[in-house]
């Protein structure tokens, strides 16, 4: 049997071993929080890369067209269309929205340097081959940030779903993040197009 004496000593040794335990958690839950919010902020600067290199891109364009006009004038509906969607992918506000519209303006693309193909003086210009060795590099780019974007969200994905943070992430207001994807297959491959060259 404990004494009066001892089971006060007992009682204040729980208290600490308690105030001990929530300190820890509180401590943990501080560390979650700091880590989540530094990898989420990094998702964003990851996705403010991806859409630099998209102005980028839709900046460059209608230089690229112009250079094309001057060559393929018939080819009117391809270059009226890859100019009037160059900035799509800058005005949405989504990853997936932003995705969609960087794939279509890709598909554009292929399109008209396909139409460039049929015209070997457009290829030997020399403002042409600057503006489409700029677009090779600009591309070359985008994927870059794509890829990083792309593992910034796994990054903060997996501490999201990760046993214990999980326990902390929903309440403190962190959530998955999407992927920069398209679920269009057919953008994994180069478009096939065929123009029918002008009778001579």
């Amino acid at each position: 049997m404990l004494s009066p004496g001892n089971q006060g000593v007992e009682m204040s040794i729980m208290g600490w071993v308690l105030v001990g335990v929530v300190v820890l958690v509180l401590l943990y839950a501080i560390g979650v929080y700091n880590r989540l919010v530094r990898l989420r902020a990094l998702a964003k600067e990851a996705f403010s890369g991806i859409t630099v290199q998209l102005r980028r891109r839709a900046d460059l364009v209608p230089n690229l067209v112009e250079s094309v006009k001057g060559y393929a004038t018939h080819e009117r509906e391809t270059l009226d269309e890859v100019t009037a969607h160059r900035a799509d992918a800058t005005r949405e506000a989504t990853v997936e929205g932003t995705a969609r519209a960087d794939a279509q303006m890709t598909g554009l693309l292929g399109r008209l340097m396909a139409v460039a193909e049929a015209y070997p003086d457009l290829n030997a210009d020399d403002n042409f081959r600057q503006l489409s060795d700029e677009l090779s590099e600009l591309e070359d780019e985008l994927q870059a940030a794509r890829r990083y974007y792309n593992a910034t969200v796994r990054d903060l994905n997996t501490r999201v779903q990760s046993f214990p943070d999980m326990i902390f992430a929903r309440p403190l207001g962190f959530s998955e993040e999407p992927f920069y994807e398209d679920e269009d297959a057919s953008i994994e491959s180069a478009p096939k197009v065929s123009f029918a060259r002008p009778a001579a």
